[in-house]
């Protein structure tokens, strides 16, 4: 009986060895790159021989000594369904399989930013009805050496049921290349709100550089185990010195109390999410509070609570009394507060805000963050006391560089692509000037890895967003940002969709998704599929200074430069030797813009656009193109000094 139970055993583990494999991504519904060789690999015994037919291709190779395999079939043109059958020890076949044009689409939240979420949504998934538009969903995961697969994911249908889940962005760029080509569009969502480029990016190319291999250097090789650890410490300690004790949840249920004494706990921006100060990129449980003072006829009035958005859940408390709780991120908070609950002189507003990932914190618009007595109004905009009582320690994606690369990239190579879509920086604007060597080293590392010679690479630059009232007199991070990206066009192939025109100041994740995504379209007709036409808004080259004038010319003009309606043109600063920016008059002759300023008799600088919030501004061409903010000089900024570095 023992010898049959061995036996048996040996059955089931030769079979399960000896079973050729599929990565994830290969898959029913995948869609393949038209016109390039197709790579197909897997994993199978060391070598065993493996079969491929495709259409009418059959290829044959054997498995590596480690059961890799690979082999390349030959372009094929637009079309499908098709099967793609594998065949080693056992048979595998993949079904529904079309022939077209596939894009990956990578970057942070903005890129992550689900079609359900953008303007018009219940319009749009309503109205998906795409049988040729497939998006395949990479599972978010982290790993400290690159991986052969993917941890999870698969390929569906552009459909009611599907597309809400769908980056919008993508979806939106593939709906318009769909309309236009007629051929099926395959779209790779592999994205992480929050995330830095240095994630995304090889620990080789970091070697490579000259910006990185000190750091890269020092950066130990690791599993996800060790830098939990490191992790760990890393946070604990951070917030240890940022509030001056630690991490505890004890006597917690005294914090709600308008008695407790709350001066030794720090102060914190609000709103403004959590990552953006700080406290970092968290996620747990903080209590927030907020001392008002009221007087007599107000603490008699009835008064409404309105306390903006929370991400994720509230506890909202006043003067120990709870008045409301939601655990919805993006809902705005407003509350009743019952009656004989506020008093004259001191009350306390005291939250308990539990983020569960992703920011964290009270965020959105200031005006949504008040006390309203109907007739009057208490604004709550300023610092807040907060302590932070309970972190869960998870592996941030930032913690190490290159994790995200090793698990959500590295397993897609070398698949067939056209070209990537990416949307990112936000996480990025507190190294701006770095960014320019940074943004670089990604593009030029998947160029490298992929192995399809300087493929199309198209990003978005940052719109609008008033995170640090930057501009030009104290300096902005996000115009620094928005520079770097320029400047990476520098780089072949590459393309940009400029977007301030199209961004809200007050929220970081813009809803209009639609006009990016079309943006993003109009690069590829012009530059891959044969549509000549104006793509991009106009685009600064030169400055001319003529007595207390100075006379900009501009590429990209198109048909010629133009504001909407014909209004004054508005964005543009003017600076003499002592680097102090004035607002500046501003007139389009000859498709040229002349800046002055009585106050500069002798200029020397122009800005444009240069600011966090940057939604005035309002050139563009004819064909209704925002012009890219930019300066004329090369004065150090606010970034020069800041670096890349990876806590021990």
């Amino acid at each position: 009986m023992k010898k049959l139970i061995v036996f048996i055993l040996l059955i089931i583990s030769a079979i399960s060895s000896a079973n050729v494999r599929m990565p994830i991504l290969f898959s029913d519904g995948i869609v393949l790159q038209r016109d390039k060789q197709i790579p197909i690999w897997g994993f199978a015994d060391a070598n065993e021989s493996v079969e491929i037919h495709f259409n009418k291709q059959i290829k044959k190779t054997t498995a590596d000594k480690n059961g890799k395999w690979t082999v390349n079939l030959a372009a094929e043109k637009a079309g499908g369904p098709f099967e793609l059958v594998v065949i080693g020890k056992n048979k595998i076949t993949i079904k529904n399989v079309l022939v077209g044009e596939v894009w990956i689409c990578s970057g942070q939240s903005n890129m992550e930013f689900q079609v359900s979420k953008t303007i018009n949504a219940e319009k749009e998934i309503a109205d998906a009805n795409y049988s040729m538009i497939r998006h395949f969903g990479v599972a978010q995961d982290l790993s400290g050496t690159p991986k052969d697969d993917l941890k999870q994911g698969k390929w569906q249908v552009a459909n009611k049921e599907n597309v809400g889940n769908f980056t919008a962005v993508g979806y939106y760029f593939a709906r318009k290349l769909y309309s236009e080509l007629k051929i099926p569009i395959g779209i790779i969502n592999t994205s992480w709100g929050g995330t830095n480029v240095e994630t995304w990016t090889s620990r080789e190319a970091f070697e490579k550089s000259n910006e990185f291999k000190s750091m890269i250097a020092n950066v130990p090789t690791v599993d996800i185990n060790a830098i939990f650890e490191n992790y760990k410490k890393s946070v604990l300690d951070n917030l240890k010195k940022v509030q001056g004790f630690d991490v505890s949840m004890e006597n917690e249920d005294q914090f709600k109390n308008p008695n407790f004494q709350d001066k030794s706990w720090p102060e914190i921006k609000v709103p403004s999410l959590w990552e953006n100060q700080q406290i970092g990129n968290i996620d747990g449980i903080v209590w927030m509070r907020k001392t008002i003072v009221l007087t007599a006829e107000q603490a008699k009035k009835q008064a409404v609570l309105h306390l903006a958005k929370v991400d994720d859940e509230d506890k909202t408390y006043v003067n120990g009394v709870e008045v409301g709780t939601n655990n919805l991120w993006d809902k705005k908070r407003i509350y009743e507060i019952p009656a004989n609950v506020l008093k004259e002189g001191t009350n306390v507003i005291a939250v308990r805000i539990t983020d569960y990932s992703g920011g964290g914190g009270i965020y959105g618009d200031p005006e949504d963050l008040k006390i309203d007595f109907k007739d009057s109004k208490l604004p709550l905009e300023g610092l807040w006391k907060f302590n932070v009582i309970k972190v869960r320690i998870e592996v941030s994606p930032n913690s190490y560089p290159s994790l995200l690369y090793n698990a959500m990239v590295n397993p897609l190579v070398p698949y067939a692509i056209q070209g990537v879509l990416w949307y990112q920086g936000e996480a990025n604007v507190w190294r701006a000037k770095q960014y320019k060597k940074a943004f670089p080293l990604l593009i030029n590392d998947w160029r490298t890895k992929f192995k399809q010679g300087n493929f199309p690479f198209y990003f978005v630059q940052l719109s609008t967003f008033d995170e640090f009232g930057g501009n030009s007199q104290k300096g902005s991070r996000w115009a620094e940002l928005r520079e770097a990206q320029s400047e990476t066009l520098k780089l072949p192939n590459t393309g940009m969709a400029v977007t301030t025109d199209i961004g809200n100041a007050k929220d970081i994740h813009p809803t209009n998704k639609q006009d990016i995504g079309l943006r993003l379209a109009a690069i590829a007709m012009n530059n891959i599929y044969g549509k000549k036409q104006v793509h991009s808004g106009p685009t600064y080259k030169s400055q001319e200074i003529k007595g207390n004038q100075i006379i900009l010319t501009f590429d990209n003009v198109g048909s010629g430069l133009s504001t909407p309606n014909n209004d004054e043109l508005k964005g543009f600063e003017i600076a003499g030797a002592d680097k102090v920016f004035h607002s500046a008059k501003a007139i389009i002759k000859d498709n040229k813009v002349i800046v002055s300023s009585d106050q500069v008799q002798n200029p020397v600088a122009v800005h444009y656009g240069w600011a966090d919030d940057d939604t005035a501004i309002n050139l563009f061409n004819k064909e209704k193109f925002p012009a890219s903010p930019f300066r004329t000089d090369n004065w150090e900024m606010i970034t020069a000094n800041e670096k890349y570095s990876v806590s021990k």
